[in-house]
This record gives C-alpha cells, structure tokens and sequence, in this order.
C-alpha cells in the first residue's frame, strides 16, 4: 500500500485540515500519516481558538514518520507560523521527501488571513521552492502573484507568473465565483485546463483540504501530475454531488460518499 503524509492542522469538526486529509487519502486507496501543526477548536460556523503546536513537537511527530514508514507522497496544509514551517523544511530536506503537495492555506474564503505576515515570506521562500505542486485559490494566487484574478486570463496569468517567480508547478483554483470550478495547471512553461461543473453545494467546508490530499495519493500511486490532478477532481465532484449537509454553517463533504449506507 502506498502511504501519503499530511503536515496540517487538525478541525474539531472533521471537515477539513488533518480529519479531512486521513478521510480523502484513505478512500483514494492509500495509507494515512499525520504530523499536527495546530490544534483548531472550530465547527461549520468558524473557528474559535488555536493552539499551536511547538517546533520541537513537529520535529518529533516528522522523525517519527519519516524514521518508520518513509511516506510517497506529502501534503502540507495550514501552517502560520514561520519556525514551525522551517522546521518542516529542514526535516523534508533532510528525509529527501518526495511529491510533495503545498497548498498554501493563507487566506480563507471570506477574505480573512490565516497566516502570520512573517510567516509568508518563508513559506515562499523554504516550503514552495521543495513543492511538487502548489494549489492556491484565487486569494491566494493574488497574493504570490501580485496581480488581481477576474477572470480565466486573469487565473491563467497568475499561474504563469507563479510558475517563474517560484519555480514550481502551480494549480491555481478557480472557485470563489470565477468560473464553474475550473482549475488551471501551469507546469514546464504549458499549461492545463480541467474544466469541472459547479455542483449546488453550499456545504465546501474542507475542498481545498480534500482535493490536495487526493493529487497526493494519486501521486503516491504513480499517477502523473496531469492524471493526479484530473482523478482528484473527479473525486471531489463526487463528494460534493452526494449532498452531505450537517452543521449549521457550511458544512463538511462526504468523503466516503462510495460506502454504502445501512
């Protein structure tokens, strides 16, 4: 069985960092791995509280991990402070990771920064440069880009752009009202469309998480980028058509939405 790590944050709630990774990487057929950035005490409605995780206790959980079952793939996810996210490069240089996925928590749907100014910079500079991948939404590709996205040129110049400036393979996502959920692939100087309805689903709590840690295990398997990314995709559609609604607020996907119900 191929293995994928998840370097995340964990959700009370189970609908996104570290609950929703181990879910999506096991129902895309591999074994899950996790090393906890933070602990979140959230729910559908928002988060209430934080607690990070020391540098020390990362470092731990990584040589734990890397020194018994070496992982085939990575995704890392939420992390906002600047030592811990050294920390996680140190170890991944150190342990000559591979497939490493980034996705760049920064900024939430609502508009709302998830990451600590100091810690952008070092992200950029010691995470993404080891990246595989990198999968931004459009807030987020604003930011590493420095352009505004209004439009599909808009997304596909970003990724462009991202590319050059840091050297890695970039999916930049095209939610947040820019399209019917197509996403742009810019990697070796071309570029990707994978064109996806949008499914009428207010319940995305944890997409970004999802489809991240689906192109890891499909990484993981020997899928190529192109093939990792489109599989994902699929998957994730079908989380969203199996129409899961818990909560008050937006709610969580189903992951296993392929077990049948008793």
């Amino acid at each position: 069985m191929k293995t994928v790590l998840t370097i995340a944050g964990s959700d009370s709630i189970g609908g996104a960092g570290i609950q929703a990774d181990i879910k999506t990487i096991t129902c895309n057929g591999c074994y899950a791995m996790s090393a906890i950035t933070a602990l979140t005490a959230q729910n559908t409605l928002g988060v209430k509280s934080i607690q990070e995780s020391t540098p020390d206790f990362l470092a731990d959980q990584l040589d734990a991990v890397f020194t018994d079952i070496v992982p085939d793939a990575v995704k890392i996810g939420m992390v906002s402070n600047a030592e811990l996210i050294k920390v996680i490069a140190e170890k991944l240089k150190f342990y000559e990771a591979q497939k490493i996925i980034v996705d760049p928590v920064m900024v939430a749907t609502s508009g709302s920064s998830l990451i600590k100014s100091e810690a952008v910079e070092v992200l950029t500079k010691e995470l993404i440069s080891l990246a595989t991948l990198i999968t931004p939404n459009i807030p987020e590709a604003e930011l590493l880009s420095g352009i505004k996205i209004h439009s599909e040129n808009d997304m596909l110049s970003a990724a462009k752009i991202i590319f050059e400036k840091y050297k890695a393979p970039v999916l930049v996502k095209g939610g947040h009202s820019i399209n019917d959920a197509n996403d742009v692939l810019f990697s070796s100087n071309d570029f990707l469309w994978f064109m996806s309805e949008r499914i009428e689903n207010s319940n995305t709590h944890g997409t970004g998480c999802t489809l991240s840690s689906a192109i890891a295990s499909n990484l993981a398997k020997g899928y190529n980028l192109e093939c990792s990314v489109q599989f994902a995709k699929n998957y994730i559609t079908e989380c969203l058509k199996a129409d899961l609604n818990l909560g008050k607020g937006s709610g969580p996907l189903k992951h296993n939405y392929m077990i049948g119900e008793n």
